[in-house]
C-alpha cells in the first residue's frame, strides 16, 4: 500500500486510490465491480483487490448476489472507528517512545553529566554562579546584557571575586542604564575589574578560570533556565568568543578617576582631561546623555558640556564628527 503524506487519507493509512475510489462509492449506489472499475479506470482485478482492503478496513460492505455488489459503510461510524483505532495506535507508540526515552536518559544523563549541567531554577543559577565565582581563582570573562534577573538582595548578598583574580566584563551598551548594571559593574571596577561597552553582545557568558562556563538556555528568557558547561572544547571556544567581544569593545571608567595613559604612538598633545575622554568612550558606544551621566555619577549638563568641550578643542560642529575626530586623535585610546 503506498500511503503518501500527499494523500487527506494518509492519517487512516489509506494511499491515494483507495481514498479516491471510497469517495467514489460515497456518493454512487451500489455497484458490481466491473462499474466500480470502469468508473475509476482501472482493471477490474486492481479494483477487487481494492475494494477487498476497503472492507478489511470496515469501510464497504460487500452485497451478496450475483453479481456481488459493492456500497460503503455509514462513513462517520466506519471512520470514526478506523480513527479510533488509530489513536490508540498512536497511544501505544506514545509510550513506547517516553519507555525508550527514560531508558536512553538513564544510559545517557551520567554520561553527559560532567559535560553540562541542566539548572531549572533561578536559585539553582544563583547559587551555582556564587559557587563558581568563589572557586575561580585566575580570572573570570563577562558578557553582560538584558534581560537582568534581580534578586532578594537582603537574602542573596551580592558574589566577590576572590582577591588577585582578574574580573574582565562587556556590557552591552542598550542595557548599560539601569541600577542592576550599573551597580554591578561599578562593584567590578572597585574591586580592580576592567569594563568594556559593546553596542551588540552575543549571548550573556561568564567563564570562570576557562575551565567552566555559565549561559542562559535562552538568552531572552532568564528564568527559562542556565547551563554550566565543563567540556573542555566548549569552554575554550566560548573564552575565544569573549577574546573577539573584548577586542572590539570600547573601554569604560567608571566614576572619579586619575588620567590614564593611552597606547603608544596614541593622542598627540594637547589631549583633553580623563573626565571628558571618559564621557567621549561612552558617547562613542552609542550611550546617550542621561546613560553617561548615571555610569559616571555627574549630571547630564556636565557630559554636555564636556561634549561642548571636546567639540571646541577638536573643531568640530556634531557629535558624530566629535566621535569621528577623538578617535582620530587617539582620545579614545584604551588603558595600556
Amino acid at each position: 500500500m503506498d500511503v503518501t503524506s500527499d494523500s487527506p487519507w494518509a492519517s487512516i493509512g489509506l494511499d491515494w486510490f483507495e481514498g479516491q475510489l471510497l469517495e467514489h462509492l460515497v456518493g454512487s449506489p451500489p455497484a458490481d465491480v466491473v462499474s466500480v472499475a470502469q468508473a475509476a479506470g482501472v482493471s477490474t482485478q486492481e479494483a477487487e483487490r481494492t475494494l477487498q482492503r476497503l472492507e478489511e478496513a470496515s469501510l464497504v460492505i460487500r452485497i451478496a448476489g450475483r453479481p456481488a455488489r459493492w456500497t460503503v459503510s455509514p462513513p462517520r461510524s466506519s471512520l470514526g472507528g478506523l480513527l479510533a483505532r488509530r489513536r490508540t495506535e498512536l497511544a501505544r507508540t506514545e509510550e513506547l517512545a517516553e519507555r525508550l526515552y527514560a531508558a536512553y536518559e538513564a544510559v545517557s544523563a551520567p554520561r553527559t553529566a560532567h559535560l553540562v549541567e541542566v539548572l531549572q531554577k533561578g536559585e539553582e543559577t544563583a547559587a551555582r554562579y556564587a559557587q563558581l565565582l568563589r572557586s575561580s581563582n585566575a580570572e573570570v570573562l563577562h558578557l553582560a546584557k538584558p534581560p537582568y534577573v534581580t534578586a532578594d538582595r537582603a537574602s542573596s548578598p551580592a558574589p566577590e571575586v576572590a582577591a588577585g583574580v582578574r574580573l574582565r566584563s562587556v556590557y552591552e551598551t542598550e542595557g548599560f542604564t539601569d541600577a542592576v548594571s550599573l551597580e554591578t559593574a561599578s562593584r567590578g571596577t572597585a574591586d580592580g575589574g576592567e569594563l568594556r561597552l559593546a553596542s551588540h553582545l552575543p549571548t550573556k557568558l561568564v567563564v570562570f578560570d576557562r575551565t567552566s562556563a555559565l549561559l542562559p538556555v535562552r538568552p531572552d528568557r532568564p528564568t527559562a533556565g542556565s547551563l554550566v558547561v565543563h567540556s573542555f572544547a566548549l569552554v575554550a571556544a566560548l573564552a575565544a568568543l569573549f577574546e573577539r567581544v573584548w577586542d572590539q569593545a570600547v573601554p569604560a571608567f567608571l566614576g572619579a578617576g586619575h588620567d590614564r595613559p593611552v597606547p603608544a604612538g596614541g593622542a598627540p598633545t594637547p589631549r583633553p582631561d580623563e573626565r571628558t575622554r571618559e564621557v567621549l568612550r561612552l558617547m562613542a558606544t552609542g550611550m546617550k546623555d542621561d546613560a553617561i551621566a548615571r555610569a559616571l555619577g555627574i549630571s547630564r549638563r556636565t557630559v554636555q558640556k564636556h561634549v561642548s568641550d571636546a567639540g571646541t578643542a577638536l573643531g568640530a560642529k556634531t557629535r558624530f564628527q566629535i566621535g569621528l575626530l577623538a578617535a582620530e586623535r587617539g582620545w579614545l585610546g584604551r588603558r595600556s
